[in-house]
């Protein structure tokens, strides 16, 4: 998380430099496809510089905060702050911007800010629901994970269940959420194998459950630990534990 962030505010700080007069016809979304005499009307000069200003606080605040809350608070905390401070601060951007054009895109200023708008509303909830823990549920008919990315696993699916101290080399995700040590959903390891994350936090040992499929499950949950987890799975479902 550490260097997302500070990619993403070097990032922002380039942006703000990209741009120029000379090319802004060429490169300015918006400005480029104006008519002659809607340029005309269009304040760039006072656009660019509202437009350097903007992206160099930006970058250099997303720094500035995030780092200190990646490293205070945790890394978790700093991916909240990458989701939502960007979207945030480019709905004002949005708004603002508008006064330099004189009235021309302030239908499209508008359109863009609610679609941002929706955006952000949008990332706070996938957030929200990601951050929120699945939960192991055991009973005499399956083993239910909840949540994202969640599912229910009948005995007779089960190949195995046991602890690990470790999980394998991840190279990326493939279809999940990750930020920080929270991770729920697929991945690719170093060897291009696919597994099914659902590490509500950075506790070890892990869960693994193998499913008579191959395919594995690596559990982790907040507080409960994954010995506890597997004891209640022994009691419960006495069947599906092979030693």
């Amino acid at each position: 998380m550490l260097y997302v962030i500070i990619g993403m505010g070097l990032l922002f700080i380039a942006i703000g430099f990209i741009i120029t007069e000379e090319n802004a016809k060429y490169l300015l979304s918006g400005y480029n496809t104006m008519s002659d005499a809607a340029r005309q009307q269009f304040n760039l000069t006072a656009y660019l510089t509202f437009f350097r200003k903007f992206h160099l606080f930006l970058g250099t605040s997303l720094m500035l905060i995030g780092l200190p809350i990646n490293y205070i608070i945790s890394e978790s905390a700093g991916g909240l702050l990458i989701g939502i401070y960007p979207l945030a601060a480019y709905i004002y951007f949005a708004i603002v911007s508008s006064r330099y054009s004189k009235g021309i895109n302030t239908k499209t200023n508008k359109i863009v800010g609610i679609i941002l708008a929706a955006t952000l509303l949008f990332v706070i909830g996938l957030l929200g629901y990601g951050y929120q823990e699945n939960k192991l549920i055991v009973n005499t008919k399956a083993i239910e994970i909840t949540g994202f990315y969640g599912e229910t696993i009948h005995p007779e699916e089960i190949e195995s269940i046991k602890i690990v101290e470790k999980i394998p080399t991840i190279r990326y995700k493939s279809n999940g959420f990750a930020i920080g040590p929270i991770r729920k959903g697929y991945f690719k390891t170093k060897e291009g194998t696919s597994l099914k994350l659902i590490l509500n936090a950075d506790n070890k040992p892990y869960l693994l459950i193998t499913k008579t499929d191959g395919k594995k499950i690596y559990f982790s949950a907040k507080k409960t630990s994954a010995i506890e987890l597997l004891d209640k799975i022994k009691n419960t479902l006495p069947e599906v534990y092979h030693p």
